[in-house]
């Protein structure tokens, strides 16, 4: 679960010399088995994390939205 001080470092804080990236479990309660995958934190994730927030990374076509802009969407939500 990603906290507070965590989102706002990465929402409120940028610099071009120190990109901060985190990736973490949803602020859910943790699901059931079949649903694990959408909690817990997926490889494909951290890829299109640096794909989109870092450095845009050749024949990479994100699955899944870790942009600043869904970071805060979902911390509005309180997920």
């Amino acid at each position: 679960m990603q906290s507070v001080a965590t989102n706002l470092t990465q929402l409120c804080f940028d610099s071009s010399t120190l990109r901060q990236l985190v990736i973490g479990s949803r602020n859910w309660i943790t699901p059931a088995p079949e649903l694990e995958t959408l909690f817990f934190p997926q490889p494909a994730w951290l890829v299109d994390a640096i794909h989109e927030r870092i450095l845009p990374l050749k024949g990479i076509k994100p699955r899944t939205n870790q942009t600043l802009g869904e970071l805060a969407r979902r911390t509005r939500l309180g997920v």
